[in-house]
Order: C-alpha cells, then sequence, then structure tokens
C-alpha cells in the first residue's frame, strides 16, 4: 500500500451464535481482502434461530477470538444501516449469503462497496461437539 492511501476495510456480518471451523476460515479470508476486518453480529431482533445466543455474549466470544479488528452489534433497524456506519470499501458475504433487501443494495452503491462472496469452506458439515470453537 502507498504511504497516505486509505486502509482499506472489509466488512463481514452474521449471527455466530455457535462457532465452527468454516467460520474462522471465512473470517480469515475475508481479513486477507484488506487491512481492517470489522464483523457486525446481527441483532437480538434478526437472530431468529433456534439457538440463538444474546448478542452481549456472542460479542464477548468473538472479542476473546480476536478474529476481527472490531467487533460491534448491528442496528435493530436495518443491515443498511450497519453498513453505513462502518463505511466499508468491501462487503464480504459468505457462500450463502446475498444482500438481504433493497435498502441494504442502495447503502452498496452510495458507499461504492465491493461485494465479495467468499467460497465454501470445510468444518460445518462435520457435526460432532469438536469442530465447534464456542
Amino acid at each position: 500500500r502507498a504511504v497516505g492511501e486509505a486502509k482499506v476495510t472489509v466488512f463481514v456480518a452474521g449471527c455466530f451464535n455457535r462457532v465452527h471451523k468454516a467460520h474462522l476460515r471465512t473470517l480469515r479470508l475475508a481479513r486477507a481482502l484488506g487491512d481492517r476486518l470489522v464483523l457486525v453480529l446481527a441483532h437480538d431482533t434478526h437472530n431468529r434461530k433456534p439457538n440463538a445466543v444474546p448478542a452481549t455474549i456472542r460479542r464477548r466470544r468473538m472479542l476473546k477470538l480476536g478474529a476481527a479488528d472490531k467487533v460491534v452489534v448491528g442496528e435493530a433497524g436495518s443491515f443498511a444501516s450497519s453498513l453505513r456506519r462502518e463505511r466499508p470499501a468491501i462487503l464480504a458475504l459468505g457462500y450463502d449469503q446475498s444482500l438481504p433487501d433493497a435498502a441494504t443494495e442502495a447503502a452498496v452503491r452510495e458507499l461504492g462497496a465491493r461485494v465479495v462472496v467468499l467460497p465454501w469452506s470445510p468444518g460445518k458439515e462435520e457435526h460432532h461437539a469438536c469442530q465447534y470453537v464456542f
């Protein structure tokens, strides 16, 4: 990177109720896309999975892992609000993710963010306790 050139922020988001090896591989791939990785955890109002863990606990766990430079809980209102707040150059999506709504598509356009869909990573399909980090 040239002197004075802005650092590239990569934005990645998800619930991360149970973190497995595939999550860690995906986060490493996302981090490699730029200089700074911001992980946005789904707000509790959007985390409707049967194994849902409160956002405060998920945030504490992810901070302890050190998998991202910044870990925040997304806004209750919309994914687009979190995206606008963090202003990333790159939005990294998991292989099974897509932009959730028109507001997010508009925010990506406004920010000029590049959307990168990360490849599938092994580590989730083995449903053994040892596959989970927590």
